[in-house]
């Protein structure tokens, strides 16, 4: 009986065992991907002490944010990741407190996404769905985040453990910064123009603010220094928002200090990959400017991100914002690895001094609309770069000789496709912009390419630079695909559903001349012709609407650009084309240096001449080819379809009368 007896209390005591609640150090242990904050952990005498006897929360970085770590790794460090408080996923403040005396606090950032909601602290974003909390040996509440990256403290420079200055603002970092672990850095010309200026309450000012400090490195040329007053230094500011890289979304504007009655400047982030390493830019966008402050974005790399501060957090960059003084091409060359290096080699690939570098260099009001570094990594553009005497025509496509900022392309937009003239002869680049919300996206073709502008409006001294991604020029789409993603040619699109049309200009084996009338082309047609173009859609005569989209199709082995035609057909002698449908008899003639193209005796402007694909070229035409004849089928159509279904029905019955027989 005592046998059973015992045998029962050990079962007992193994299921209260098996039933307890793991404590964090136990949960820390069980993890295998937190290894190294645990060795951390245990190498540090004091914190395993307060473990046992006092409540805390723990961020736990993973092994894989420990190998991208590349700051120090002393005993201190693991002190920055514990808080003397319990502080769950429902109770987290905006700032915490740490154990790591005289050190400023973490900042929580809660980011609410249309799909999900994060949380990061500092720059670390929170694994929510790993958050864990239990009670530890002496009934103290402890929790354990995990984080995905290390919590980088303001460390001292030099061996000293203790900060040299107590939980500094953003005023005693710019003060002190020679005391503090930052790198080659030196912010010695800032700090200078901050006093000199009297500005320094700016940046000792309590509450919660992001500040961004330019390297001394970014004061070359000297004169740089002469052209920051308060303003400027205000542009360096945003009030109210403690915004770390990663936890702040691209692209989001925040207004600085310097938004007022006359100058408005805001702020935003923009991430961008070179190989494998992510490159995070700020930019100033002065959308309101004066004499003193030019309009337009100037774009500086982060070159020491995420510093937290008693008052924010700051970011160290590598050139003043809101200062345009350099040229477009210097803005091309400024940085080796900028966002624009690429362009720039290609340039130069030409030789020095070749005519586009000199263009881009001495010209005085110049927008270039520049593609990306990703841009040229395409296989057909790698092709375009090596040969050199159609390579000057593709970079021409490029650029416009005017000063063209996001928004005059927009109002210019407004009531019609606007198109401005390229450096390169006859060539012309045309906008669309998209609306989603309150957001605009500007598009831009030329050569047949639709690329999107990413970066709109970096301020040069003689202009301005649009980023783009895609290189214009260098077709990439088929003539079917061209039709399906142009937002100026949807109706002639869908009208190539019928009877399966469109299917055959995917074909690489042919080469088609497409003369295709625009969205606009389309819209005169309906209000002149209402049950025409109605008609049109109709599935059951799909094929009238076949015949009349065969008419604009040259087939062939070969495309032809509309100087090709010009040459074959001046107004004087028509040439005569074959389509499927039958011949396409056509003129062409230039005026105001537009294009027209004579057809049916009547002049049809080509609004898009040469747009170029893969497999051929479209012209994009302001009328469709339609005849009379063919309006007046189109609408007796329904009763030429009704006649015909009767007459089958008709045929059907004969046909099973006779089999009864």
């Amino acid at each position: 009986m005592a046998g059973r007896l015992v045998l029962l209390l050990v079962m007992w005591a193994g299921l209260v065992v098996a039933d307890r609640k793991l404590t964090v150090v136990e949960k820390l242990r069980e993890e295998s991907e937190l290894s190294q904050f645990l060795a951390l952990l245990e190498r540090n005498v004091v914190v395993n002490t307060t473990l046992q006897h006092r409540q805390m929360t723990l961020f736990a970085p993973t092994n894989e944010a420990f190998q991208r770590y590349n700051g120090e790794m002393d005993d201190s460090l693991v002190l920055y990741h514990i808080t003397n408080l319990a502080t769950t996923l429902s109770n987290m403040d905006y700032a915490i407190s740490t154990d790591l005396d005289g050190n400023p606090p973490l900042w929580v950032t809660m980011r609410h996404d249309s799909m999900h909601n994060d949380i990061y602290v500092n720059n670390a974003k929170v694994y929510v769905s790993r958050s864990y909390q239990a009670i530890n040996e002496n009934n103290k509440l402890q929790v354990l985040h995990v984080v995905d990256q290390v919590l980088q403290p303001l460390q001292p420079h030099g061996p000293s453990i203790s900060s040299p200055v107590y939980n500094p603002n953003a005023y005693h970092f710019l003060e002190h910064s020679d005391l503090f672990n930052i790198g080659q850095y030196r912010l010695r010309s800032f700090r200078q123009k901050v006093n000199q200026l009297k500005k320094s309450k700016v940046f000792d000012t309590d509450g919660r603010h992001t500040f961004f400090i330019p390297v001394d490195e970014g004061f070359k040329p000297t004169t740089r220094s002469d052209l920051i007053d308060e303003k400027v230094i205000d542009g360096h500011v945003i009030p109210h928002h403690v915004l770390f890289t990663h936890a702040t979304p691209d692209g989001k504007e925040f207004e600085t200090l310097a938004f007022g009655d006359n100058v408005k400047v805001i702020i935003s982030f923009s991430t961008t990959m070179n190989g494998n390493e992510e490159i995070t830019y700020v930019k100033s966008n002065t959308v309101a400017g004066d004499a003193k402050h030019a309009r337009g974005v100037v774009l500086a790399d982060i070159v020491r991100a995420n510093i937290p501060v008693k008052n924010g957090v700051v970011h160290l960059i590598q050139r003043p914002l809101m200062v345009v003084d350099t040229t477009v091409i210097d803005f091309l060359k400024e940085k080796e690895d900028g966002p624009l290096y690429k362009f720039y080699e290609v340039i130069m690939d030409l030789g020095p001094n070749n005519q586009f570098f000199n263009e881009l260099n001495l010209a005085k009001d110049i927008t270039l609309f520049a593609p990306s570094n990703e841009a040229w990594a395409d296989f057909s553009v790698q092709n375009i770069i090596r040969d050199h005497k159609r390579l000057p025509e593709i970079l021409k496509l490029h650029l416009v000789r005017e000063r063209l900022p996001l928004d005059a392309i927009i109002h210019n937009n407004m009531n019609q496709i606007y198109q401005a003239p390229t450096a390169s002869a006859r060539k012309y680049l045309y906008f669309n912009v998209l609306t989603r919300g309150q957001n605009q996206t500007l598009t831009v073709e030329g050569g047949g390419v639709n690329a999107t502008v990413t970066l709109p409006n970096i301020a040069a001294t003689n202009g301005f630079i649009h980023i783009i991604d895609r290189v214009l020029g260098i077709p990439y789409t088929t003539v079917f695909e061209k039709l399906e993603t142009d937002p100026m040619l949807n109706i002639t699109y869908n009208l190539g559903k019928r009877q399966m049309f469109n299917q055959q200009l995917n074909d690489m084996e042919s080469r088609y001349t497409y003369f295709v009338p625009r969205d606009h082309a389309w819209l005169k047609f309906q209000i002149k012709h209402p049950s025409a173009f109605k008609a049109l859609f109709r599935e059951e005569i799909g094929y009238f609407t076949k015949q009349i989209l065969e008419r604009h199709v040259i087939r062939a082995g070969r495309a032809y650009t509309v100087s090709d035609l010009k040459l074959l057909a001046n107004e004087t002698h028509p040439f005569v084309l074959p389509t499927t449908r039958d011949p396409l008899k056509l003129r062409v003639k230039e005026s105001d240096k537009n294009y027209y193209v004579e057809w049916n005796g009547h002049w049809i402007h080509v609004f898009r001449p040469d747009v170029e694909c893969t497999n051929g070229i479209i012209h994009v035409i302001d009328e469709p080819f339609v005849l009379e004849s063919d309006i007046r089928l189109t609408g007796g159509a329904t009763r030429v379809s009704c006649a015909y279904t009767y007459f089958m029905i008709f045929l059907s019955f004969c046909f099973v009368r006779i089999a009864e027989n």
